[in-house]
């Protein structure tokens, strides 16, 4: 997967200024999902994908793993000549994991997940 550069305003990622009440209280629950969906959606404009999803958080990945599978058949039906590829995609292959949450006043927080290399 080739690395993708994100907008510079993601460090500070917040909604337009409709989500959040005008006499300056926090935000119920449901404006605070409406902010996260807003997040999400930004997100997956990206090329980001949903993994799993709570009331106020949403874990999102990039990438895909290698098929192991298919490139081990591959390498053998080859004579071992498609394990360069096998070897080259395990290596370059990156699975990146976010975790967004939005707190009580109505800010995402964004967390990185463990940068995982699937070989």
């Amino acid at each position: 997967m080739k690395p993708r550069r994100e907008p510079q305003s993601w460090s500070a990622l917040q909604p337009p200024p409709g989500y959040y009440s005008a006499d300056g209280r926090p935000p119920d629950a449901l404006q605070r999902a409406l902010i996260l969906d807003w997040a999400v959606s930004q997100r997956i404009a990206s090329g980001w994908r949903v993994e799993s999803r709570s009331e106020t958080q949403v874990v999102m990945v990039r990438g895909r793993p290698p098929n192991h599978v298919l490139h081990a058949v591959l390498t053998v039906f080859s004579c071992s000549v498609w394990g360069v590829v096998w070897l080259v995609l395990g290596v370059t292959n990156k699975v990146e994991r976010i975790a967004l949450t939005v707190d009580a006043l109505g800010d995402i927080v964004s967390v990185n997940g463990p940068g995982r290399n699937t070989f």
